[in-house]
């Protein structure tokens, strides 16, 4: 059997991710449509190795009679646009901020609690933040043997983060710095070429960003309301990939031999932690991959109970439309889709 789905916000960087995942992972659909703004229309976008799709006015398109819908247009066209698609009886994956603190909106990684899928009631499901993902996904086997209490962490987000804009942007300022130009920051507070910039979203009155906050409530959400979270999250001159270092306190004892035998089992991890020169993953090599990398392991001996690892994924693909794809392959294996609606 196969579905209708709409990809929409089809002609950003995720929205093209999107595609791609799709078809390399072959989703079972019946027809494809790419959806993105007026401006977008009639543009053309790629699905698989041979078809070209011409992207159509969100707008004015009609979601009734489309099985999914697969949202990354940005949090205030999702507003507008995602409860029009469910009201048409389309199930939406939002890939946006908009719905994920709504108590009724499930919030979603299938590796961690794919349960939440049961409890769809409006007809949207939310993707979670890139970098709550891939923590998340770490975090999750360890928390159900060891018990998480308490997590610190710091991101080193790539600009792609950022979308197509913060690409252009690295590339143009490093080009400019290259050859004595002047460098100008339009998508980011201060120049990102050769900078790292500790500022993610908005400043909120606590003086944390909305970045940090979102990694915070997210988890808690995810893995339970009893988890204290502190981030700081941090732009680097990194086109894709995430990376994090997290130091994590447990309830129960925990030996970093331990953690990694356990990560090494977990769905969607993968472990490399040779303890030699080289042995981690960097963002370099996790482009373009599936999987969350777990590597540098260690016991942090400033608590009783506390361990500290460093974790790299593709925040396009795992932080975004990977996961996104992976919720609808889930509502369609488990015959969630007609309960959805």
């Amino acid at each position: 059997m196969g579905y209708r789905v709409a990809v929409v916000g089809a002609t950003g960087a995720v929205g093209r991710e999107i595609l791609k995942t799709l078809a390399e992972r072959g989703f079972p659909v019946s027809e494809v449509a790419a959806v993105a703004s007026a401006r977008s229309a009639g543009q053309e976008v790629s699905f698989g190795d041979k078809s070209v799709l011409k992207v159509k006015n969100l707008d004015t398109f009609d979601f009734a009679g489309w099985d999914i819908g697969l949202f990354s247009p940005g949090a205030s066209v999702s507003a507008v646009h995602a409860p029009r698609a469910a009201a048409a009886g389309c199930l939406v994956i939002d890939n946006t901020s908009q719905f994920r603190m709504e108590h009724d909106v499930p919030l979603v990684v299938p590796e961690v609690n794919p349960e939440a899928l049961r409890r769809i009631r409006r007809g949207i499901v939310a993707n979670p933040n890139c970098s709550t993902i891939q923590m998340v996904v770490a975090l999750k086997p360890l928390h159900d043997r060891f018990r998480v209490r308490r997590v610190v962490v710091s991101t080193y987000q790539s600009v792609s983060g950022a979308g197509k804009e913060g690409m252009d942007e690295l590339w143009a300022q490093s080009r400019a710095m290259y050859v004595n130009d002047p460098v100008t920051a339009q998508e980011f507070t201060k120049p990102i070429a050769f900078n790292c910039i500790p500022h993610i979203d908005k400043f909120m009155e606590d003086g944390s960003t909305k970045e940090e906050w979102k990694m915070a409530v997210e988890t808690r959400k995810i893995l339970g309301s009893d988890i204290l979270v502190q981030a700081t999250c941090v732009r680097v001159p990194v086109f894709i990939g995430h990376s994090e270092s997290v130091t994590v306190e447990f309830e129960q004892p925990v030996t970093a031999s331990d953690a990694r035998a356990i990560l090494r089992e977990a769905p969607g991890v993968v472990v490399m932690d040779t303890r030699d020169d080289g042995g981690y993953i960097t963002p370099a090599d996790c482009a373009g991959e599936d999987a969350v990398f777990v590597s540098r392991v260690r016991r942090d001996p400033t608590v009783e109970h506390g361990l500290s690892f460093w974790c790299v994924s593709d925040n396009l693909r795992k932080g975004a439309a990977l996961n996104a794809v992976q919720i609808a392959e889930v509502v369609v294996a488990q015959g969630l889709l007609k309960q959805a609606a």
